[in-house]
């Protein structure tokens, strides 16, 4: 540890939480509008269709589905395979250079497939398969069987696999849609947004905004969000205009200046986070949103659980039923704190299924 960590001021676990779920828009509803708050979250994780609705329910003042539903149709916000190997919404503008940013990780990808991948020109792939996807958009089991012709002997999925790392492959509407998804189907960002890539984005630019939207946060933090390495001269760079904390454990913490660090007993709602939200898997260290504890409970293999948050920490599960919403508690909960979540029900179902009747009921308390 340096001299100017052993100095820097310690910040709780709670200093921790009521920070980042400040920048996460979860601490008060924001009046941001809904591509704004894609930007300023650099994204919404999105293996699945619904989440990014989820998750916009839970962070905007007056959000419907409808917003985001025709951002996806006005091409202004797309499905693409970004951090962590994962599907996130993003901005056209966010996609067109973040996918670059991260451009060296699909690429190591590909040494996990490279016994399927053996005498495949991986050059020649990427300009066939481009030519496939921008003729019309293309299924996965599509794209596999085009280049499968090109080279019988290669592994389907590892062909296919292949072309999603080395193309910016977007997933066309009406998949993403709200009420109205479709089959994935796939076309290069460039063909469906109507302009080509943008050089990568400085390291430290996404360093400020990472923790505009995540920090307080250390080295590994950003690493674990981008799932990129070697992250630490840009924070170094960075270091004279940036504030150094440390976590509970000595860890070094960077903040940008003027960013709001509420204290630790600030109110903080409950909230409805759908599946795979950034909150839970954007830091190396989870403890400032997940205790210990409670480590694991959200995933049962490889299902990930709809979260609960109570006083700003993971607090317990959800789901919907044909029409009950079942809250599942790690733990017994207050009078006070039923109350609250099944106002924060209300308002959820209000916002994303109007006009249907659903029960909300609490089940057994997880093990």
């Amino acid at each position: 540890m340096t001299k100017t960590t052993e100095s820097a001021p310690v910040l709780s676990s709670r200093a921790l939480n009521r920070a980042t779920l400040d920048r996460q828009l979860l601490l008060r509803r924001s009046g941001l509008t809904a591509k704004a708050a894609v930007g300023h979250l650099l994204g919404l994780q999105a293996q699945n269709v619904r989440p990014p609705y989820y998750a916009l329910a839970a962070r905007l003042d007056g959000f419907t589905p409808e917003q985001l539903s025709e951002l996806m149709a006005d091409r202004e916000v797309v499905r693409i395979v970004t951090m962590r190997s994962t599907i996130h919404t993003h901005t056209a503008e966010d996609c067109l250079t973040l996918r670059p940013l991260v451009q060296p990780a699909r690429d190591r990808e590909l040494i996990n497939f490279r016994r399927g991948l053996q005498g495949v020109d991986l050059d020649r792939l990427a300009v066939l398969a481009r030519e496939l996807v921008e003729a019309e958009p293309r299924t996965m089991k599509q794209l596999r069987e085009a280049l499968l012709a090109e080279w019988p002997d290669a592994d389907p999925q590892a062909l296919a696999i292949a072309a999603r790392c080395k193309l910016p492959l977007v997933q066309v509407t009406p998949r993403g849609l709200w009420g109205r998804s479709g089959q994935v189907a796939l076309t290069t960002a460039e063909h469906w947004l109507g302009r080509p890539a943008e050089p990568a984005p400085a390291p430290e630019d996404v360093v400020l905004r990472y923790l505009a939207a995540f920090g307080p946060a250390s080295v590994k933090d950003m690493q674990t969000w981008a799932g990129l390495t070697r992250l630490r001269d840009a924070f170094e760079g960075l270091r004279p205009r940036l504030r150094i904390f440390r976590d509970e454990n000595g860890v070094e913490l960077f903040d940008l200046p003027d960013a709001s660090r509420p204290a630790e007993d600030t109110p903080a709602p409950p909230r409805f986070l759908p599946e795979f939200d950034n909150l839970l898997l954007s830091h190396a260290d989870r403890t400032r949103v997940v205790p210990k504890e409670y480590w694991g409970r959200s995933w049962q293999g490889n299902q990930a659980y709809r979260t609960l948050l109570v006083d700003g920490f993971l607090a317990g599960v959800w789901k919907l039923t044909e029409d009950t919403l079942v809250v599942e508690p790690f733990d017994r909960l207050t009078k006070a704190q039923r109350e609250d979540v099944l106002e924060e029900g209300e308002r959820m179902l209000a916002t994303l299924h109007p006009g249907t009747p659903y029960d909300i009921r609490f089940g057994t308390v997880i093990p």
